[in-house]
């Protein structure tokens, strides 16, 4: 199963210091969705790994969560793309949960459900904790300049979550992705003409 774990705010939709509390202040940052669009076209499944302690903190309630997912759904809907499940952790910082973003229990989650190994599924994110949540696990961590994302690019990030690649936004990262699984089925295709077999 070829599977991406994006996060949300920052990534898909754009983020806000006062948090996103409704489905009017979910705006999907500009060719996100078409880039998820591009992936599953590509044969990847898409999840989301995303800290909302928003719920925590009494900002908004889980119908206002599921009135987000709903429109983000039908948006992507209108442009051919799907999300596969939404993974959230509810929790505020003081709870210590390991569910958290830098802490790996999201992704964990995730792994568990599909039944895959994580360490070659890439992670996208804005902000160092969503790489190092992944990281953890052994994901191929891919940072993207909007949200947080310039932020953390100057702090210092390729140290700190060694291999990380950054791009400008989603779009670049399917791009991207895209072009190295391009790459990869030609060489594996030379190599099947090298051996004969071409069938």
């Amino acid at each position: 199963m070829n599977l991406i774990i994006l996060d949300r705010d920052g990534t898909i939709n754009e983020d806000r210091d006062d948090y996103v509390k409704s489905a009017d202040d979910w705006v999907p940052i500009p060719g996100s969705l078409e880039a998820i669009a591009r992936l599953n076209h590509a044969g990847w499944h898409t999840v989301i790994a995303t800290n909302q302690s928003g719920l925590g903190r009494g900002l908004f309630d889980m119908a206002a969560l599921n009135a987000m997912h709903a429109k983000m759904n039908t948006l992507l809907a209108k442009v051919g793309g799907r999300i596969d499940a939404v993974f959230f952790c509810p929790h505020t910082p003081d709870e210590a949960c390991d569910c958290r973003k830098p802490q790996p229990g999201l992704f964990r989650q995730i792994g568990e459900r599909y039944g895959i190994d994580l360490a070659t599924v890439p992670v996208v994110g804005d902000t160092l904790r969503d790489l190092q949540a992944g990281a953890a696990l052994g994901c191929k961590p891919h940072l993207v300049r909007t949200g947080k994302g310039a932020a953390t690019e100057a702090g210092n990030v390729l140290l700190q979550v060694p291999g990380t690649v950054v791009h400008d936004d989603l779009a670049a990262f399917a791009e991207h992705l895209i072009q190295q699984e391009r790459i990869m089925r030609g060489n594996a295709g030379q190599g099947d003409a090298a051996l004969g077999r071409l069938d």
